[in-house]
């Protein structure tokens, strides 16, 4: 199989909203870049680039070059790398209040009053018993350094003095107990300034931990996959169109984040509208421009309907995508693509405007050698 030596871009559709970019401050987002294989459990310090752990839990990593630390089979499950071909692993909760942590060191330090969007997606591996509904964050001006197997608590964090931190928390009315399917995790930042360094994890101990049950007598804990990574200004910065009649040429930043604001489909259906195909046309002739790059087309529905008929409406919506490009010329090895209903929606379901943003496409770029 191929290395995929750039990191995986997301490319999110927002329909009805403006065209924006800015840059992923995640050097290594979808934990592409790697100093060796994974052959052993607890090798995500020691393998992956940009990334490290704080405390002494054992943080997996995965990659499909693996036949011990493989994907999408492994120890704790199955999951398909939809972000390339690798992605992290590590207990959120665990017996005797055991721990496991990610720790990126940004590109860049924060700006001191910049609103940052950050974004990650989760899956539930199949073995955990339990599932939790709170993410914690920690920005920190220094990285983190804790002798610890267990919580990495507030404690602790103002023990390590010199080192500025910022503690929140991303929570969710229902549980992240999906175990097929990526849902993304995602929440807004206003930055205290010089924060250089993100650590992802539950910074809270089994009894503060909200929690849902699967199986009685559980001792596995609750085991997250994690892949795409990113935190970037909120909407701040000039837009590289990719449907703006003033621009001669579409073009994509690596590791950023554009919004498209042009309808693809009539509502309810899956057959591409003619205006639509003049956007998509730039983005075929974007990816002619260089052979190397590969497309993953993700599709995404609301609420409305039942969760079959949104699974195969948003496939039926991808494959159009992806027809249409093989269609012009791009190769069938150049593009995939999956359709997830409405299992991950960015937005509230409780009105129009929700809605609306949760029907989009999103497709990924990766350059492989």
């Amino acid at each position: 199989m191929k290395k995929i030596n750039t990191f995986s871009i997301i490319v999110l559709l927002h329909f009805g909203m403006y065209t924006g970019i800015s840059q992923n401050l995640v050097a290594n987002p979808s934990f592409e870049d790697h100093k060796a294989c994974p052959v052993r459990l607890g090798n995500f310090n020691s393998d992956v680039v940009g990334w490290s752990t704080p405390t002494n839990g054992s943080t997996d990593y995965f990659h499909s070059c693996s036949e011990a630390m493989g994907t999408p089979k492994n120890f704790n499950g199955t999951q398909i790398a939809d972000f390339g071909e690798g992605y992290a692993g590590f207990y959120l909760y665990a017996p005797n209040d055991y721990r496991e942590y990610m720790q990126a060191e940004l590109l860049t330090p924060l700006e001191k009053g910049v609103s940052y969007e950050l974004s990650f997606f989760v899956s539930l591996a199949e073995r955990s018993d339990f599932a939790i509904n709170e993410f914690g964050v920690v920005f920190s001006e220094h990285p983190l350094s804790f002798e610890i197997h267990k919580e990495l608590s507030k404690m602790h964090l103002y023990k390590d003095t010199g080192n500025s931190f910022t503690y929140l928390e991303i929570g969710y009315s229902h549980f992240a107990n999906d175990t097929k399917d990526w849902m993304l995790v995602s929440t807004p930042y206003v930055a205290e300034g010089n924060e250089q360094f993100m650590t992802l994890g539950n910074f809270k101990n089994n009894a503060r931990t909200r929690k849902f049950l699967f199986n009685k007598g559980a001792k596995q804990g609750a085991y997250y996959y994690v892949d795409m990574v990113s935190l970037s200004r909120a909407n701040s910065e000039p837009s590289h169109a990719i449907a703006d009649s003033s621009k001669d040429k579409t073009s994509y930043s690596l590791n950023t984040t554009h919004l498209f604001d042009h309808v693809l489909f009539d509502f309810d259906e899956y057959q591409l509208l003619e205006a639509a195909k003049t956007y998509l046309k730039q983005t075929y002739d974007f990816l002619e421009s260089d052979p190397s790059l590969h497309i993953v087309i993700h599709g995404h529905t609301d609420a409305v309907g039942t969760d079959a008929y949104n699974l195969k409406l948003s496939d039926s919506r991808c494959k159009a995508v992806a027809d249409y490009f093989m269609t012009l010329g791009l190769s069938k090895e150049r593009v995939s693509w999956k359709g997830h209903g409405g299992s991950l929606p960015i937005a509230s379901n409780a009105t129009p405007e929700g809605r609306r943003k949760n029907r989009r496409v999103e497709f990924i770029l990766t350059k492989i050698e």
